[in-house]
């Protein structure tokens, strides 16, 4: 039974991603952030050994505005939202992986000064979650997006074209995408990060399997998720090729040429869009996985996440649960407190706060 749950791919007939509700989550530095309809929970393990867990309402801004909850704008909308929560946990758990350093330093020195600090810090935290979010949209466009665009113009002669044009550019797309995957497979920091999304992926299916949720029960879980954020990117991908063709074939019809500045005004704006289908198609895709055509769907992704998820151990899958049960309201996030063993500990709460 254990080997057959470890090479599952989702044709199991009790598999349903809409039933039980749906949950979902992100590998964090040592640790996972689950979100539950209207709430989140962070667990993170610190290196004495101890999990502390950050507990929060929460409702998307789909949830908040039903108007915007319809097909492609809700996947427009809810990529941005998960971006800022993402990068918001991501944040907290590099302040908790600092506690033990800051703790040796604060030993040294002197901590006078940090009470009066709190609205400044407040202020300066959210100013910088603010700027971190811009920055990444703005790298990821940029590489992922503009780049692939100019390469094409530069290296090939095919700007009339807008299949070809695409399907060149989709393909250069796809291969930063699987260069930086594979290269940053390589980092001490980020094999363990991956580790902890395979213990996220695992948690996540013994959840919607009905299964206890215990560490050697949990272990036996597939770590490929047909819903996961790495599956996510390879559908943006082969998404953005059907799209832009189409988008640049009506630019042609319009302009009677393309050039480069011309697709870059275009094609920009157009990102959300192609967000939105992508959410739509992997929605689709995993809602029908156990069919032959779903199975054909998601298995780029799952591919993907050969590289993106690596084999957790137990106490990464206890914490991966901890966040899970929190999430969900099946444990008490209070039992999970920070416990003061530092000087150092008071300047964390107070960002944490924030």
């Amino acid at each position: 039974m254990e080997e057959t749950r470890k090479n599952w791919i989702p044709t199991n007939p009790d598999y349903n991603p809409d039933k039980p509700m749906q949950v979902g989550g992100q590998a964090v530095i040592e640790g996972v952030m689950m979100r539950a309809p209207e709430a989140v929970a962070t667990a993170v393990r610190r290196a004495n050994g101890q999990i502390i867990v950050q507990y929060q309402k929460f409702k998307s801004f789909t949830e908040k505005h039903k108007w915007l909850n319809i097909p492609v704008a809700r996947g427009a909308v809810g990529l941005i939202d998960m971006m800022y929560l993402g990068i918001k946990t991501l944040n907290y758990s590099a302040e908790i992986a600092m506690l033990d350093i800051e703790a040796e330093k604060a030993n040294q020195k002197s901590n006078a000064g940090n009470n009066g600090s709190v609205k400044k810090q407040k202020t300066s935290s959210n100013l910088s979650l603010a700027l971190t979010l811009i920055f990444a949209l703005a790298i990821g466009i940029g590489i992922f997006f503009v780049l692939p665009l100019f390469i094409t113009t530069k290296v090939f002669s095919i700007e009339q074209n807008a299949v070809a044009f695409n399907l060149t550019a989709g393909a250069i797309r796809i291969i930063i995408l699987l260069l930086y995957m594979a290269g940053i497979s390589f980092m001490k920091d980020v094999k363990q990060l991956f580790r902890y999304h395979g213990a996220e992926h695992k948690s996540v299916f013994a959840y919607e399997l009905k299964a206890v949720l215990e560490p050697d029960s949990v272990m036996s879980f597939s770590r490929f998720h047909p819903r996961c954020g790495t599956s996510f990117l390879i559908i943006v991908a082969f998404v953005a090729i059907l799209s832009f063709s189409l988008l640049d074939l009506l630019l042609i019809e319009l302009l009677g040429i393309l050039t480069l500045p011309i697709r870059l005004i275009t094609h920009l704006p157009f990102i959300p869009v192609v967000g939105g289908l992508a959410y739509e198609v992997i929605k689709f895709s995993a809602k029908h996985s156990s069919t032959w055509w779903g199975r054909i769907l998601i298995t780029p992704g799952l591919l993907l996440q050969k590289i993106t998820t690596k084999e957790p151990d137990p106490k990464q899958v206890e914490v991966a649960i901890t966040a899970l049960r929190c999430a969900l309201g099946l444990e008490d996030p209070s039992k999970y407190a920070l416990q003061p063993d530092s000087a150092a500990i008071n300047t964390v709460q107070t960002t944490e706060k924030a």
